[in-house]
């Protein structure tokens, strides 16, 4: 074999492998925008009393979302030099079309904040979590992992303090606040809301950007790393809940935060379990032990992330057996998660026109959900196999691509 066929070899064999690393990405984004959706549209707690948690609630509450902002931070480090963070002018530029992107991202996200629809609108947060995560793009792993341990163990606690001074100033901020247009007039409210009060909390939430640069900074295209990532991630969530559980259920917490939080419409027991989001966490330490989905604690967050990297590693496996049967086992899921901006979007729009409304005749919510997610796959796969870029996906490149040029090019 000559050196040139052994080049093009080369090149031909990083081409499947970064085919592969990206597969895997874009399928396990797909999981996790379908998993939002079937809690956008399934019930997470029965209709009874008790509020007994479903399936849906038990599986995809809290772990959708935040695999949806450990694959944003993992789709940032890959886009700014992989496992060599981007320096210098190169760095500055990727930051400027980053911040572009973000604000065509928010731009949608207030538009869905007016729309009158029961979905914790997720856009606007995710637009600040780009902004917010820019100065740590250039740092090197070591620096990087320090900077998200120190997150996720102080950013609850400063959350747990501050949250109920805001939330008895006046006017008080609410919790679980879709941002719209109008809010941009009381800015100091809405900043209050992205970062402390709102359904996905900047404060605590830049965690999950944090830790999927740390896993974008790996070598994913290395044999091991997705059974690693597999292992590790199962591990530490697994860790997580044991220990969040152990603290509510054999060590006396439920029963404290049980005599703080009396109203009979909060359940606690199924609330640990499904969703803390809306409950006022103040009043006792206690809330800051637990590993309840959507309670931003330090276990929260290390099981949720660590559901995350198991998530990816598997989708990284799969994609390595499609590859080695030669065929695509992720096309369904990647095409999806290809364009999650465009379906998320098209997906709120169609909730937010049956808000209030009865189902049409015949429709049960489950058919409803299928209905959703069978399009986002039918719609995601049309587009990979045309090889387009979704309609939203297409304006948010075009910003990335206007802010990583040079100033004077622009002018």
């Amino acid at each position: 074999m000559t050196s040139g066929s052994t080049a093009a070899s080369s090149r031909t064999s990083k081409g499947k492998a970064a085919s592969t690393r990206l597969s895997g990405i874009d399928a396990a984004r797909g999981l996790a925008l379908l998993g939002m959706m079937a809690t956008h549209l399934l019930p997470t707690f029965e209709a009874d009393a008790n509020l007994t948690p479903t399936w849906i609630g038990l599986t995809f509450s809290g772990r959708a979302a935040a695999l949806f902002a450990v694959l944003a931070g993992i789709g940032l480090a890959l886009s700014t030099g992989k496992k060599h963070p981007l320096e210098g002018s190169a760095l500055a530029a990727a930051r400027r079309g980053i911040a572009l992107r973000a604000l065509v991202i928010a731009v949608v996200g207030l538009a869905l904040g007016g729309l009158e629809v029961n979905v914790a609108v997720i856009l606007v947060h995710y637009a600040v979590l780009f902004l917010c995560v820019l100065p740590f793009l250039g740092l090197r792993l070591k620096a990087l992992c320090a900077w998200t341990a120190g997150c996720i163990l102080g950013s609850p606690v400063l959350g747990f303090l501050l949250r109920p001074w805001l939330m008895a100033a006046e006017p008080p901020l609410q919790l679980n606040h879709n941002p719209g247009w109008e809010d941009l007039t009381t800015p100091g409210q809405l900043l209050g809301d992205l970062f402390l009060t709102g359904y996905y909390p900047v404060l605590q939430w830049l965690s999950y950007l944090l830790i999927g640069l740390i896993i974008g900074r790996l070598s994913l295209t290395a044999p091991g790393l997705p059974l690693l990532l597999l292992a590790a991630g199962t591990a530490v969530a697994a860790f997580a809940k044991v220990l969040g559980t152990a603290a509510m259920e054999a060590w006396g917490g439920r029963e404290a935060l049980q005599a703080i939080l009396t109203d009979p419409n909060y359940p606690l027991d199924s609330l640990l379990q499904v969703n803390l989001a809306g409950v006022r966490q103040e009043g006792s330490w206690w809330w800051l032990a637990g590993s309840a989905p959507h309670s931003g604690t330090t276990l929260d967050l290390l099981h949720t992330s660590g559901v995350a990297a198991a998530v990816v590693g598997l989708c990284l496996l799969v994609g390595k057996l499609g590859e080695w049967l030669d065929l695509d086992l992720l096309l369904p899921l990647r095409g999806a998660g290809a364009m999650t901006l465009t379906l998320y979007t098209v997906h709120v729009w169609v909730v937010a026109s049956f808000h209030l409304k009865p189902l049409p005749e015949g429709w049960t919510e489950d058919g409803m959900y299928f209905a959703h997610a069978a399009l986002a796959v039918l719609i995601g796969m049309a587009f990979v196999i045309l090889k387009r870029r979704g309609p939203l996906e297409w304006v948010g490149h075009a910003a990335n691509q206007v802010g990583r040029q040079e100033p004077d090019r622009v002018r």
